[in-house]
């Protein structure tokens, strides 16, 4: 397998998302090109040469650029994504590796109906999936249900309005956890096998499957989908476990 080298990656943009959650933009001279699910490791190195790596998943789409997007939540007792919130400003540089990952991917020339199930920020790599499928005009069914917290803590909310608008095949169905808005004729739980079950029934038992979240909801999905009949090879999992940010 071939080494995959640091980078230095300057920071073009920043646009926050929601209250916790920003895309950071950055230019990543001779990138090659990624695939819809990868991620990147960054590298911070502090003056005194300590060093502190993570690993985030590539919003963007796949793209002949040299443009990347990330998308970040602040953890506010860790170690990056503070830095990453409240200090990096536009033309700041840091190191990132990648693309990494073969097995969390979309091929965008699959015809199989599309099933994404997201808690929290596990929508950013099934984001890059999204975003792809529109821009290669897939007719592909697609099928994203997205469990968050409040109104507020949807990442992407425009963006995912808009997409499904285009009335092209996607469909997008939310479910708020803690406060829904007045009127709100959605979702108001977790994730749950009778849920999995009514937006099963929008792509079918051919769809495949792309899990991303906190472990508990991902274990619980996969399960889920198993349980109503797709196979283990259908369901691809991305767990977000505590990783100090």
């Amino acid at each position: 397998m071939a080494t995959i080298n640091w980078q230095i990656a300057t920071v073009t943009s920043i646009h926050d998302e929601t209250p916790r959650v920003r895309t950071v933009t950055l230019t990543v001279p001779g990138w090659s090109s990624h695939r819809a699910g990868q991620h990147v490791d960054i590298r911070l190195t502090a003056e005194d040469g300590y060093q502190a790596e993570r690993s985030y998943s590539i919003a963007s789409p796949p793209t002949e650029q040299s443009q990347i997007d990330l998308t970040v939540e602040r953890v506010a007792d860790g170690e990056v994504s503070p830095f990453l919130h409240d200090v990096l400003v536009p033309g700041d540089h840091f190191e990132v590796r990648g693309p990494i990952g073969g097995y969390f991917v979309w091929d965008a020339a699959a015809a199989d109906p599309l099933l994404l199930v997201a808690g929290g920020s596990g929508i950013v790599p099934l984001m890059a999936m999204i975003r792809q499928r529109a821009q290669v005009a897939s007719r592909a069914p697609c099928t994203l249900l997205y469990s968050s917290r409040t109104p507020d803590d949807i990442i992407y909310a425009a963006e995912l309005e808009q997409l499904a608008a285009r009335r092209d095949g996607l469909q997008v169905v939310h479910t708020l956890t803690r406060l829904q808005p007045p009127g709100w004729t959605g979702y108001a739980r977790r994730i749950d096998t009778a849920m999995i079950r009514e937006v099963l029934g929008t792509t079918g038992s051919m769809a495949q499957a792309f899990v991303c979240g906190p472990t508990p909801l991902v274990e619980s999905a996969a399960e889920s989908l198993v349980g109503l009949g797709l196979s283990p090879a259908q369901v691809k999992t991305e767990r977000f476990g505590p990783s100090g940010g």
